[in-house]
């Protein structure tokens, strides 16, 4: 019955976000509302157990994915991520241009949002595929890999943040295994498979795009921008602090904080911990793309204004997942579902992966899905012993698979590109799951070495 009031639960949910078009936080708290009823617990604990759900959540993400936005939209309002595209796309040359768009959103994907990222780059990625005379989606599809792989398994962004404090993985030890990850993943959605979409679709890289979508594009003289090594500094700033304390860690304790820390060690665990990381990485950048190019204080503080207006219902959604995450764990959903799977002689890891894709399907956002997935394998992964850092980057991979017409990047990645629905499924959502099957590769593979 446990079991069958969570399938009920996430009908619900995707009935609630596809039928009737409701706000996807809305629909969150009320699915975990009829759900927690469902499950029998005491209707008196159910506002409980969803506000903890909701602070447990967002106690240090509103921090980290706050001041990472605002990172985000100094180092692009300042063309610090157009001086990072050109200057790679230049370096590279004509015939390595997909190579030049993978690493150049690569580096752009670390420090923006998936949604931003793609606003940002698409105009480039046109303008640079008229002048060198290549199909749009030629360069659009490595792209797109590049930012979903840096979206689903890199901090600091929301899932695999919200993932790893939910499940207790050191950040740091996330980006660093996620990096070793996401590369060979990259290169294999990237620019391999788009050959092998060229083949299969070929009409859809006739497509002369449609950059309408976008609104005005803010423009840039390149000897305006910031310097290629300032850009790329601020954009990866936080992830060289996170992923040098873990290092530290690694070498010098074996990966964790000792009984008695020295007042180095202190320091370095400070420095490295995501939210004070991201604290010091924005003011690096207000100096970097802002005070010490003469920009004037209110143009900055407007561009960290408009920063946090668009993650705003971002983190409210995430705060809705934890809540229903939270109700799960409350009303022993996680308890049946590792009684279901007592004894099976399957990896917990690609149990997790599972269940991040069936409900990516179900419900479209690949936040909600690996947080959800994340309250369902927490008792999985502590019976077996899973690296939990390792569990993690399974739900990322699982949660990215398969978008399809109930996710926002399908649409957008439609518009974008003036994709027929059935183009953007051979395209995109084949990307999408090539990337998500790699990384479950990954992440076994790595699981055999750790």
């Amino acid at each position: 019955m446990t079991l069958l009031i969570l399938v009920l639960g996430i009908a619900l949910l995707l009935v609630l976000i596809i039928r009737f078009k409701m706000n996807t936080y809305l629909a969150l708290i009320i699915t975990a509302i009829v759900v927690a009823l469902g499950l029998g617990m005491p209707a008196g604990q159910i506002a409980t157990s969803i506000q903890n759900g909701i602070g447990a959540q967002l106690g240090e993400l509103a921090l980290v994915f706050g001041f990472g936005a605002m990172l985000g939209r100094l180092v692009a309002d300042a063309g610090g991520a157009y001086r990072i595209a050109h200057t790679l796309i230049e370096k590279f040359g004509q015939r390595r241009l997909q190579w030049a768009v993978v690493v150049a959103s690569f580096i752009i994907g670390i420090a923006l949002f998936f949604e931003v990222g793609i606003v940002l780059l698409v105009p480039i990625v046109f303008a640079i595929a008229i002048e060198a005379g290549v199909p749009i989606l030629y360069l659009g599809l490595p792209m797109g890999a590049a930012l979903s792989v840096t979206h689903g398994f890199l901090p600091p962004h929301p899932a695999p943040t919200a993932i790893a404090q939910a499940l207790g993985a050191p950040a740091g030890e996330v980006l660093l295994y996620g990096i070793v990850i996401a590369i060979p993943t990259v290169i294999i959605a990237g620019p391999l498979f788009t050959k092998i979409a060229q083949s299969y679709a070929p009409k859809a890289f006739t497509k002369s795009g449609d950059l309408s979508a976008l609104g005005p594009q803010k423009t840039f003289k390149l000897d305006q921008t910031p310097s290629f090594g300032l850009s790329v500094l601020t954009s990866l700033f936080p992830v060289l602090l996170m992923a040098l304390t873990t290092i530290y860690m690694m070498m010098r304790h074996g990966g964790t904080m000792p009984k008695q820390p020295s007042g180095l060690d202190n320091a370095v665990a400070f420095v490295g911990a995501p939210s004070i990381a991201m604290v010091i990485s924005l003011l690096f950048a207000l100096w970097s793309m802002g005070y010490q190019r003469h920009i004037p204080t209110k143009a900055i503080m407007t561009s960290l204004e408009e920063a946090v207006r668009s993650i705003a219902m971002l983190l409210l959604v995430i705060g809705g997942g934890g809540a229903f995450k939270q109700v799960l764990i409350d009303g022993g959903v996680g308890d049946s579902v590792k009684e279901l799977f007592l004894g099976a002689h399957v990896s917990p890891l690609l149990l997790g992966w599972l269940i991040a894709v069936v409900l990516r399907l179900a419900l479209g956002s690949a936040t909600v899905a690996a947080l959800t997935a994340a309250g369902l394998v927490t008792p999985l992964m502590q019976q077996a012993g899973v690296d939990p850092a390792l569990m993690v980057l399974a739900l990322g991979a699982g949660s990215l698979a398969a978008s399809h017409v109930n996710d926002a990047g399908f649409w957008m990645f439609k518009e974008y590109f003036d994709l027929s629905v059935k183009e953007t499924l051979m395209t995109w959502t084949v990307l999408e799951t090539v990337i998500s099957v790699v990384g479950l590769a990954g992440v076994l593979i790595l699981s055999l070495i750790v």
